[in-house]
């Protein structure tokens, strides 16, 4: 034991006294924040513009119902020709040109209609547009039909239906996509902090290996010990480096916002959040229910879902560096490790491409509940689902600890086969290992 304790201790101090460790341990969070901070301000300068549209109206219809916004404003051209207002809308620089012209009904005005412009026009000015079409299709054919223009308004409302718990508890429309995200981010840090110190513990071993240090040290200690040390002591070195990043960068984001008045709420459309997430928002803030939300999110039992996130943090960890440690021992520099690298990526990119998907369709699904339970997966997949809470409409009990024992069965496994690989390859040179020969190591 005191042995081990003496390599933890040798690898926490090797890395946090490493130059480069002292310098992206402080330089990150400025980076990170100044990312963050510029993604916002440019999403705010583009909203800031303004697309100008011409209008060609030259039927009998449509003569109020484009109406100026922030983000887009319509400019009518009257007694000219469609030659020349296309010549106009290039030369002042407008987004496009809407040509409306003189037909005998609507519909043959709707179908001969045309949106010119210079190049592709931006989907959501084609959307609104579009839009102002149909609405106004619609109201003429219900007219058609004795529909009067008062009654076509009293059933023109987007109905959305009242969703409960057996309970009696209101429910809302979302909630379970919303809480994914929440999750999904937490297992997206365990992915990350994988890949990144993962990665140290497979250089650090290949070091020692090709400087020959390795003979000296093993020596002395058992294979075993020193694998779990190494691992053990990047571990404490990555946390302390993710905690500093935290909070400096937390406390910068802050004071970033603060003196440039820039608000993250603007960077919706520039994040990858699901379209149906940000609808869901959108829908709140029009119906008055974000407050209802904001007390659902509240609720969510953010203690268990960080007690969790430590939990499956330090066993998803654990096999993944005992991995990478088996594959550092196999190799003799970092050249040769590509060959190894992708198949230990691949779950965890699965687990987060799939466990979107399968958790926001169908939180409790066989997808979603297989993926929670393959250890190579659990620790992003289960924190998808925590955000539900633990037993009645959440994750069941049984699941949660079946996920936890396989995971600790799978550590103790892999360090088991981990640790026969090193205890051969630490002492191989010269010699690009395969597959074929890590199987033969294992046997021995």
């Amino acid at each position: 034991m005191d042995k081990l304790l003496l390599i933890i201790k040798r690898e926490y101090m090797a890395k946090v006294r490493n130059k480069s460790f002292v310098i992206m341990t402080f330089l990150s969070p400025i980076l990170m924040v100044g990312m963050i901070v510029l993604v916002a301000y440019l999403a705010k300068m583009n909203d800031n513009e303004q697309r100008v549209i011409g209008i060609l109206n030259e039927s009998n219809f449509f003569s109020n119902d484009f109406r100026s916004t922030e983000a887009t404003a319509y400019v009518y051209f009257n007694n000219i020709t469609i030659e020349e207002a296309k010549d106009s809308t290039a030369g002042l620089g407008y987004h496009g040109l809407l040509y409306i012209p003189k037909q005998g009904t609507l519909e043959k005005v709707a179908e001969k209609s045309f949106f010119y412009s210079n190049d592709t026009p931006n989907t959501a000015v084609l959307d609104k547009l579009e839009d102002i079409f149909q609405a106004k299709l619609q109201k003429k054919k219900l007219q058609d039909l004795g529909v009067s223009i008062a009654d076509y308004a009293a059933i023109d409302n987007h109905y959305e239906i009242n969703i409960a718990t057996f309970s009696g508890t209101q429910n809302l429309k979302g909630l379970t996509e919303l809480k994914a995200i929440i999750g999904g981010a937490f297992g997206y840090l365990i992915m990350m902090f994988i890949i990144i110190y993962g990665g140290f513990v497979m250089r650090s071993v290949i070091e020692e290996k090709t400087s020959r240090i390795i003979e000296v040290i093993i020596s002395s200690v058992k294979p075993f010990q020193l694998m779990m040390g190494k691992i053990i002591g990047t571990s404490l070195a990555g946390v302390t480096q993710f905690a500093i990043w935290i909070i400096s960068a937390s406390l910068l984001l802050l004071v970033a916002l603060y003196f440039f008045d820039i608000e993250l709420g603007g960077m919706n459309s520039a994040a990858n959040l699901p379209t149906d997430a940000i609808s869901t928002i959108e829908s709140a803030e029009a119906n008055g229910n974000l407050q209802l939300y904001v007390n659902e999110l509240i609720k969510i039992p953010w203690i268990t879902l960080i007690t969790f996130f430590v939990v499956y943090f330090i066993l998803g960890y654990l096999i993944y560096s005992s991995i990478y440690a088996a594959i550092g021992a196999a190799v003799d520099n970092e050249t040769d490790t590509q060959q190894f690298i992708f198949p230990i990526i691949l779950p965890l990119m699965l687990a987060i491409y799939v466990g979107f998907f399968s958790v926001f369709s169908n939180p409790h699904g066989p997808i979603a509940v297989g993926f929670s339970l393959f250890p190579l997966t659990s620790p992003i997949v289960m924190l998808m689902r925590l955000p539900g809470g633990i037993g009645e409409g959440g994750v069941p009990l049984w699941q949660l600890l079946t996920s936890i024992a396989i995971l600790i069965g799978t550590f103790i496994g892999i360090v088991w086969l981990a640790a026969k690989i090193y205890r051969i390859g630490i002492l191989m040179y010269g010699k690009k290992p395969t597959y074929k020969e890590l199987i033969k190591w294992l046997r021995y």
